[in-house]
């Protein structure tokens, strides 16, 4: 008989697959694992479930037929034929995978990842017949758990990763309120393309499908686009869409810069939507090679070795599309004042391709006391937003507790409107143009435009670390303010004044 899991039921029963694991596994190891299991137990559930769909709409031959599952599961690969075995368990395990990947190639190959089942001395067959016997106490199935309620489940399991392990789990997590407000901004729409370079569990791009699930749109016919770098988090990053019901969608496990997955003949690949939160200043990159580099990605310049972040924003401006392209990019503040960029600002703010500069109140990058902005860009703006550039501080609209701060639906709402209406409210936005920007030098940095108006009746509840930390951007924020002053006024040689 079915019966409907609920939410609170399905996340006590996923973490409690992770308690099984402590000590016998590092917190920052348990998503080898886990997510694995967990998909094995979902895609042997769902075929069950269409077997009895089958049997009973055509008869048994029903069963062989292709077109009767969303997988095929191989004989001796089924979730139960595991669960039999008492001896070995890790190398069934293993085997099953290998199995279900090569019956799967296109969808499935390599998704359980490489974590070594069989190594006894941290996964006994004890504890891995524990596991399988937690997994089995519910039935996974679409009727019991649909695809929209597991996929939050998941969700649910990466956040509470990122929680447990700490900087472990930072290569995969960002702040899913920020990432609605950015899918908020760039409203996806049917039937268009939509893509993330360094797409991490493909939580952005489970955004934008959820955006049109939410708006009553069709969501089916969205073509997505990822790459990861790290082959662990690109393997959850598709088993977190196939566990959504998404089916359309390519990601891809390589190194974005180095590697650019999607292209046509010598160009990039074009998108209509990009949403992305790349590495922070990255230092190890390829940066002789992107002096030439031959999909062009190099337009606004080179940055410097120590931070690629301007490698990876020149390669989403490459990817859109020409006429429809739009993209909204989660960065720290130095991109937008930082002096060893300012030349790539310049062309980057001549270009007219910058629409909205937003600032973010502290601690939304998981782990991390860094303010973080939003950076909106689109190819063609529309003729009363041309020449000109929205600045948005939302600092205060953010909400701390439990030391994690996050954006309420308010918060997301307020800002959104402003991006909207696009001009000057001086209570949080102000409109100006091109040439604005350059009288500041071409500088982004938010307090140039508007101001924050801070209540002095909040309570800091920062650490001393957080503290300290938002201390020294803040004084790389004033030191770019002071050089800019300092030319103003003919750079400080004068002995007149």
């Amino acid at each position: 008989m079915s019966k409907k899991i609920t939410i609170d039921e399905l996340e006590k029963y996923l973490w409690g697959s992770a308690v099984l694991l402590r000590t016998h596994v590092d917190a920052g190891a348990y998503k080898q694992y886990i997510f694995p299991l967990l998909f094995f137990k979902r895609l042997s559930d769902v075929y069950d479930e269409e077997c009895v769909k089958a049997r009973e709409e055509f008869g048994e031959e029903a069963l062989e037929w292709d077109e009767s599952h969303q997988f095929k599961i191989p004989d001796g690969a089924h979730w139960n034929d595991v669960r039999n075995v008492s001896q070995d368990v890790g190398k069934a395990i293993t085997e099953a995978f290998h199995k279900i990947e090569a019956a799967n190639p296109e969808k499935l190959q390599g998704i359980f990842g490489d974590a070594s089942w069989t190594n006894k001395n941290r996964l006994p067959d004890r504890l891995l017949k524990d596991l399988m016997e937690h997994f089995s106490s519910k039935t996974l199935s679409i009727e019991n758990c649909p695809a929209d309620e597991l996929g939050q489940g998941y969700e649910y399991l990466i956040k509470k990763f990122a929680d447990d392990s700490g900087h472990t789990a930072q290569e995969f997590y960002t702040n899913r309120t920020v990432v609605n407000l950015m899918t908020e901004m760039l409203k996806p729409q049917p039937g268009e393309s939509i893509y993330d370079p360094t797409c991490g569990s493909a939580g952005m791009l489970i955004s934008a499908v959820a955006y049109l699930k939410h708006h009553n749109k069709e969501w089916r016919n969205l073509s997505i686009y990822g790459q990861e770098i790290v082959t662990l988090t690109s393997a959850i990053a598709r088993m977190n869409l196939l566990l959504h019901g998404v089916q359309d969608f390519n990601i891809v496990n390589a190194d974005t810069l180095k590697t650019p997955a999607f292209t046509d003949n010598s160009k990039l690949k074009q998108f209509d939507l990009i949403l992305a939160n790349p590495p922070y200043s990255i230092s190890q990159w390829d940066r002789t090679a992107f002096e030439s580099d031959k999909y062009g990605r190099n337009f606004l310049g080179t940055p410097p070795q120590g931070r690629a972040d301007y490698a990876f924003f020149q390669h989403i401006l490459k990817s859109l599309d020409e006429k429809t392209g739009r993209c909204a990019i989660l960065y720290p503040h130095g991109v937008l004042f930082r002096n060893e960029e300012k030349d790539m600002r310049e062309k980057l703010v001549r270009s007219d391709l910058v629409e909205c500069v937003i600032g973010l109140g502290p601690n939304l990058f998981y782990n991390s006391p860094m303010e973080a902005c939003i950076i909106v860009c689109r190819t063609t703006k529309s003729n009363d937003r041309k020449g000109q550039v929205l600045f948005i501080n939302a600092v205060n609209e953010v909400t701390r507790k439990n030391a994690q701060s996050y954006l309420e639906e308010s918060h997301i709402k307020k800002i959104a409107d402003a991006y909207d209406k696009y001009e000057t409210d001086n209570n949080i936005a102000v409109k100006v143009t091109i040439k604005d920007i350059e009288k500041n030098d071409f500088s982004l940095s938010i307090p140039l435009y508007i101001q924050s108006n801070k209540s002095e009746e909040q309570v800091d509840e920062r650490s001393v670390q957080e503290c300290f930390d938002d201390w020294k951007i803040m004084s790389e924020q004033a030191q770019e303010h002071f050089e800019i002053i300092n030319k103003m006024i003919g750079g400080g040689d004068n002995n007149d004044c």
